[in-house]
């Protein structure tokens, strides 16, 4: 059995968990009623991503409370998703958009510009 933890370690856990849920929503709800998949991929990897850090840091705070020692597991699954859900929207970006201009729908140009051979 584990020893009762001190009330602001309840209070702060709960606040974080609080926050992760809301924000975890807001992202669910961005998913689900904004228009175009441009603008669908944005909500929920910013929001999901705090959400998932507010989850990590409450959890690694009460258990390393409960313990008596540092928790660093949550931690590192909160880097990881830091990491990867960047990268996975970006891919995702980039596929739409390249469908897009095979579908031949209007996009904006690519940073580099259109692809020419060198002039000799």
């Amino acid at each position: 059995m584990t020893p009762a933890l001190p009330l602001w370690v309840d209070l702060i856990t709960a606040a974080l968990v609080v926050l992760g849920a809301l924000t975890s929503l807001v992202g669910a709800f961005g998913l689900v009623r904004l228009p175009t998949f441009f603008q669908r991929v944005h909500a929920p990897t910013l929001c999901t991503t705090v959400g998932a850090w507010s989850f990590s840091l409450a959890t690694a705070l009460q258990i390393s409370f409960a313990h008596g020692q540092l928790f660093v597991h949550a931690l590192l699954i909160g880097v990881f998703l830091s990491l990867t859900a960047p990268v996975t929207t970006v891919f995702l970006m980039r596929a739409a958009v390249f469908r897009a201009r095979l579908a031949g729908e209007d996009m904006p140009p690519t940073v580099t510009g259109p692809r020419t051979p060198p002039s000799t």
